[in-house]
């Protein structure tokens, strides 16, 4: 594992449950099969994290945790509520700068969240965002984690990483940007996010399912 640095690292997730996880894959793949995916792209996830410095790394869990959580990671339950205040709420439990992102993003790696993480990261920066292509958000770092700067933000539409955006702005926060990430939401999604990192779990998974005919 690396080195301690100053920020926690969160990732948000759902216990990969056939059924419960990725069901905008289906179709084209069953929910046995996206739940497979699921797996893969966390899986992938948290091997980054754990590679990364951090001073804690905490995964913010809806279900049950596994012997899938790698040893590094501790896990908090996730909030009841929308996904802002379940966001809200991972923040609130952290003490200093916090880096968040999601499981939707297995391409991501070092370089990916570097600025976020350099020694002077936190240097006249107030919050660090990571816009996803459908207009969401994979990442979000808060230099001073303060919950309400996410309740009431829409989720989960196109509009959410603008509003979520303008928020920090509005609160007087110098925001740094992350690159633009795509999310895996639909089999197109996850084809490309495949090709940007083929050497990942996340690929394995994919190519098991589409090379073995399934779709």
């Amino acid at each position: 594992m690396s080195a301690c640095g100053p920020t926690e690292l969160l990732v948000i997730a759902k216990e990969p449950v056939a059924g419960r996880v990725k069901t905008r894959l289906c179709p084209p793949f069953s929910p046995a099969e996206a739940a497979e995916l699921a797996a893969a792209s966390l899986a992938d996830t948290l091997e980054t994290l754990l590679a990364l410095p951090a001073r804690r790394r905490v995964l913010v869990l809806d279900g049950r945790p596994g012997d899938w959580v790698p040893p590094g990671f501790e896990v908090v339950p996730q909030s009841g509520g929308g996904l802002d205040e379940r966001l809200a709420a991972a923040f609130g439990g952290c003490t200093g700068p916090a880096l968040l992102v999601g499981m939707d993003t297995p391409q991501i790696g070092a370089a990916h969240l570097a600025p976020a993480l350099a020694p002077d990261a936190w240097d006249g920066c107030g919050a660090w965002f990571g816009p996803a292509e459908d207009g969401g958000f994979w990442a979000l770092g808060l230099a001073q984690p303060d919950p309400s700067l996410l309740l009431g933000v829409p989720m989960s539409v196109p509009e959410t990483g603008a509003v979520q955006r303008c928020r920090l702005v509005e609160a007087g926060l110098v925001v740094r940007e992350l690159p633009v990430l795509v999310d895996v939401d639909t089999a197109a999604d996850a084809r490309r996010v495949a090709t940007a990192a083929p050497g990942g779990r996340f690929a394995a998974a994919l190519g098991r399912l589409t090379g073995a005919g399934v779709r």
